[in-house]
């Protein structure tokens, strides 16, 4: 019945935890009603039960006034844990009851049933400004919310300057909040939080509404805090999800539906919200077995060698087989049934590449459905999921569609420069859609069709390396020079 509270009684290890938190609201079904249902209880319980009526024809034997209002379970019975230093995502759609469990979790509601606990102190972000009065200036608000954070006076003017700096407002800090745009609100509320010491962070999707170079900002210090601290990110973007976080917790009306590691549950999120739209077949798995080295023709170890001999700058990268049974979903009117990744000279299958050559990614579906706008693309992705680039045919055929009979083999081919990766394992998503970018039915995406790894790689740093086509260094020269 206790909010979420900073207890010396859990496990120190643990960061964040919840156990049974159900949170019911009820919903009246008018302002009347809501009079009338005490008084109805209360001479309910007056009446002896030897002659009370039957439930069937009256309203006083009704429960609790039952008849007046409805329960609605925002969560119902959640329960996990969160440990220090770990960066957990909540997903879920509208409604679900993240931003319900985010406010018990920053003590400003009270579960119905349940016990919240965190460990440390707590810097929410939950909704835009907050806490804020918007009658007061930004430098009073600064002062009430890092009061309400645990900062002391002192500790306060000791950081206001920071907390100036980093919202970057400028003299609106002495203008009533009233006066800021949706913007400035949110810089002043996040720089507020950023400066507090907190040993939790918990985000609610607060950043959708920062320009560029303030988001930027936002997440050097989330990369920062995530060094120290625990964060709790709310978010609909899966990209962010396999960014930022290592686990997800996905919600669905009020029930934890899956937790895990974060990639995985942003494919059976991704999966589900196709599923509700469209509805879906799902793709799934038959095989255990892990994805083989494609045999090398021996053209492509010529090309390979080739390569290696002209540049320094490369990668050793290994291609497997194509699994024709890796897990996906769709409406199934295609289906995937071969990628590739081929040699732009020989249209070979290449079993090796080294980065920065010319390849074709050629993927082939066969319709079982007549398809008037046929879409086809992929995503490059690594092994924490994060799609690195990725392309599809819509633009490229907007004004020239391929339409397919049901029994045709649609084939696409992408020819483009490999970058260069850092060493990991890698797979290539593919899909087939019908429609337009917007609107369309999804037949088939296949998460894991075509995997590599990358050996070794010069990339200094970053997700990928382009293809340069030269570095070079020198002094320019000096004007006196010039002139000689």
């Amino acid at each position: 019945m206790n909010p979420a509270s900073h207890s010396s009684n859990i496990n120190p290890e643990i960061a964040i935890s919840a156990q049974d938190v159900s949170k019911t609201y009820r919903i009246w079904r008018d302002p009347v009603a809501r009079l009338k249902a005490p008084f109805w209880t209360i001479l309910g319980k007056s009446i002896p039960k030897s002659i009370r009526p039957s439930p069937i024809h009256t309203r006083i034997s009704r429960p609790s006034g039952s008849r007046y209002y409805t329960d609605f379970h925002a969560l119902d019975k959640l329960s996990f844990e969160i440990r220090r230093g770990e960066s957990v995502a909540i997903i879920g759609r509208n409604g679900s009851g993240k931003s319900t469990l985010l406010q018990i979790l920053a003590g400003t509601l009270t579960p119905t049933t349940g016990q919240a606990k965190v460990h440390g102190r707590v810097a929410a972000l939950l909704e835009l400004g907050n806490g804020f009065n918007p009658e007061f200036t930004g430098r009073e608000n600064v002062h009430l919310n890092a009061h309400i954070l645990g900062l002391s006076e002192t500790e306060i003017r000791e950081r206001f300057d920071d907390i100036a700096a980093f919202a970057d407002i400028g003299d609106f800090i002495d203008q009533p909040v009233k006066t800021y745009s949706s913007g400035m609100t949110m810089r002043l509320a996040f720089s507020v939080i950023a400066h507090v010491d907190a040993d939790v962070l918990i985000v609610d999707e607060a950043l959708a509404v920062g320009d560029v170079f303030f988001v930027q900002k936002c997440m050097r210090f989330i990369r920062k805090f995530q060094e120290r601290g625990t964060l709790l990110l709310v978010t609909h973007d899966t990209t962010s999800v396999t960014t930022l976080c290592q686990r997800a917790i996905w919600l669905h009306q009020g029930h934890a539906k899956g937790m895990g590691p974060a990639d995985e549950i942003a494919r059976s999120y991704l999966q589900a919200t196709y599923a509700e739209k469209q509805g879906v077949v799902l793709f799934k798995d038959k095989s255990a077995s892990v994805s083989k080295p494609r045999p090398a023709p021996k053209a492509v170890e010529d090309q390979r060698l080739k390569f290696i001999n002209q540049t320094s700058l490369r990668n050793d990268l290994e291609v497997f087989e194509f699994k024709p049974d890796a897990s996906g979903f769709g409406a199934g009117g295609a289906v995937i049934q071969d990628v590739s990744l081929l040699d732009v000279s020989s249209l070979q299958p290449l079993a090796y590449s080294v980065g920065g050559e010319q390849v074709i990614l050629r993927i082939a579906a066969r319709a079982h459905t007549e398809l008037d706008r046929p879409i086809m693309g992929f995503f490059l992705m690594n092994h924490l999921g994060q799609a690195l680039f990725g392309d599809n045919t819509f633009i490229s055929h907007l004004s020239s569609p391929c339409p397919a009979k049901a029994g045709e083999l649609l084939v696409t081919s992408f020819t483009f420069q490999m970058p260069y990766l850092p060493a990991g394992d890698y797979v290539f998503c593919v899909a087939i859609a019908n429609g337009t970018q917007e609107e369309h039915v999804q037949h088939h995406w296949m998460h894991d069709a075509l995997a590599f790894r990358s050996q070794s790689s010069h990339a200094v740093g970053g997700l990928i390396g382009l293809p340069m086509l030269d570095i070079s260094m020198k002094i320019a020269p000096s004007p006196s020079d010039a002139h000689s």
